[in-house]
């Protein structure tokens, strides 16, 4: 039997065990094994979410090392999940005792409250839980529920003891073969890699350690499992030989393709599955009518909806639960996350999170939204504009150079450049209102909190600290004053000076200077004039240098 992905079944497991145990040394990391994400999801939520897809009955989630953080976790993606503790025996076999007693006793329990007699036949009731209980481990990202529920039909259907996950490697050094019956292709056992003989070793199919197993035959089997073997762990593959023994049939479904059933073991290999499910996330959006435009550049995580004629330019990054809707582009080198963009936007060269841009809005290049950034439909955020908790209305501008945060923009209104809502007084954040139609000019400084109306303007260079009526200019600042001469009697001798003093004498759009200005430019000159000291005559020592050099002077000569 061959699995191919996307099949669906309508079978639903008695239950379905997690193994998350594991310590995963060679990831040597402060982080758990099962912690590390690759598109926006831990290994073990990629996992959660394939065996949920199976509807079971019952979850269970077997935990140990960095069990408080793994076992949050596990709840976190599914909150109906079991956590069980696996004790000190290690092994896969005892991983699977344990989290099988809470299953038994959580069916047992939940049978009693639905009114059943202890005892009587049902599912869930009498021994504990009844029908086909599925094995996986928690670091095969890419596996996928519709494989699952391949394994799950093709065991029902054929009334198996117990049924295997496989796949073929071209190279199996280290992983278990599956020796199989040459007449009937059931599975006799597997044999692990140092336990395998010559022609053993050339078997390329091996075991994947997932599981469809009836649940009376893996109880059984499990009442048997001991630890005499080499690395002194209780082995859930023993139980493969316990069903063989009473005549159970096991077989196997090979998937025929090896990364749907590979782990994680250190961050070489989850760097490269990670690149492998991106690669086929962008290959499955770009079949939905998506224009990636450099896919070796561009990643997206599992829960990123992208609508038909989005275009994702290189150095593109959409994380966490970001939507994208028709027709908007995206980049280059943008990330997002949890980031809403409407038909027809585009955003280049920005960095967001938590933001929502509304339909035909431009954003950057160079622009950073920050968590709470309501960018209305038509509106702009444009270069070098860092945004924060703020709601910009439909056809609002804030072009250039500016922050603004925690701030109320109305309807087409246009922020000047290198204005700033200076909303922190040191102790608490305040909020600054601008209405609707309002112009503001450049290099505003905006003391929250403050209000200006709809309609108003400020003039350039204004510190707004009062409120500013609808339709009132609001001004800051005395009037401009120059005074004359001023670079001349302050910097003399600079390119500066002098440069003013030849356009006074060249430019007639230059006016020429004051009587006042002319007066104490020449008071200046006179008093350092008089001022520099006149230096002395030679003395003797000097006069006896000067001549020893004129005696030593070369004499020339012409030809």
């Amino acid at each position: 039997m061959e699995a191919q992905q996307g099949t669906d079944t309508t079978v639903a497991p008695a239950a379905v065990i997690v193994l998350a145990a594991g310590e995963g040394t060679r990831m040597k990391s402060s982080t758990p094994k099962m912690l590390h994400t690759l598109a926006g999801r831990s290994l073990l939520g990629h996992v959660l979410v394939a065996a949920r897809s199976l509807d079971p009955a019952l979850l269970a989630v077997v935990v140990r090392h960095e069990r408080d953080r793994v076992a949050e976790h596990a709840v976190t993606v599914d909150p109906a999940a079991v956590v069980v503790d696996q004790d000190e025996i290690p092994g896969t076999g005892r991983a699977v005792q344990c989290a099988l007693a809470a299953l038994d006793a959580k069916a047992h329990a939940q049978a009693l409250l639905r009114g059943v007699p202890d005892g009587e036949e049902g599912r869930g009731v009498g021994d504990g839980l009844e029908g086909p209980v599925v094995v996986t481990a928690g670091d095969t990202p890419l596996l996928d529920g519709g494989t699952l529920a391949q394994l799950l039909a093709a065991h029902v259907a054929d009334g198996n003891a117990v049924t295997m996950l496989t796949t073929e490697l071209e190279d199996a050094t280290g992983y278990g073969r599956v020796v199989r019956d040459a007449a009937t292709g059931d599975v006799l056992r597997i044999v692990e890699h140092k336990d395998a003989s010559a022609d053993e070793l050339a078997i390329r199919e091996i075991n994947a350690s997932i599981y469809v197993f009836d649940a009376a035959v893996l109880r059984r089997g499990l009442a048997t499992l001991g630890r005499d073997n080499a690395q002194g762990e209780v082995y859930l593959t023993d139980v493969v030989a316990a069903a063989r023994a009473e005549g159970g049939v096991v077989r196997a479904l090979v998937s025929d393709d090896p990364t749907v059933v590979e782990g994680v073991n250190d961050r070489v290999q989850l760097a490269t599955l990670r690149a492998e499910l991106n690669r086929r996330l962008l290959e499955d959006w770009m079949r939905e009518g998506v224009t990636v435009v450099d896919p070796a550049t561009t990643w997206v995580d599992v829960d990123v909806e992208l609508a038909r004629d989005v275009t994702l330019l290189p150095g593109t990054q959409l994380h966490g639960a970001t939507v994208v809707g028709e027709g908007a582009t995206i980049g280059p080198d943008t990330t997002l996350t949890d980031t809403e963009v409407g038909a027809g936007a585009t955003v280049t060269r920005t960095h967001g999170s938590l933001a929502v841009l509304g339909a035909g809005t431009t954003v950057g290049p160079f622009a950073y939204l920050r968590p709470g950034t309501v960018l209305g439909a038509k509106g702009k955020i444009g270069t070098f504009v860092e945004t924060k908790n703020a709601e910009i209305g439909e056809g609002s501008k804030i072009p250039h150079l500016s922050y603004v945060g925690d701030a109320t923009i109305g309807e087409h209104t246009n922020i000047g450049a290198a204005s700033v809502t200076v909303n922190y007084d040191g102790v608490h954040k305040h909020r600054t209102v601008i209405g609707s139609h309002a112009r503001t000019g450049a290099d505003n400084m905006f003391v929250a909190p403050v209000t200006v109306g709809d309609g108003a303007y400020t003039a350039a260079g204004s510190v707004i600290r009062r409120d500013v009526p609808a339709g009132a200019l609001g001004v800051s600042g005395g009037p401009q004053r120059n005074i004359e001469g001023w670079v001349e009697r302050r910097r003399p001798g600079t390119a500066a000076a002098e440069a003013a003093a030849a356009a006074r004498a060249t430019d007639p759009e230059v006016p020429p200077l004051g009587a006042q200005a002319q007066a104490q430019l020449a008071d200046q000159s006179a008093a350092a004039t008089a001022e520099r000291p006149t230096p002395p005559p030679p003395g003797p020592e000097l006069e006896h240098t000067l001549e020893a050099l004129r005696g030593t002077r070369p004499t020339t000569t012409a030809d």
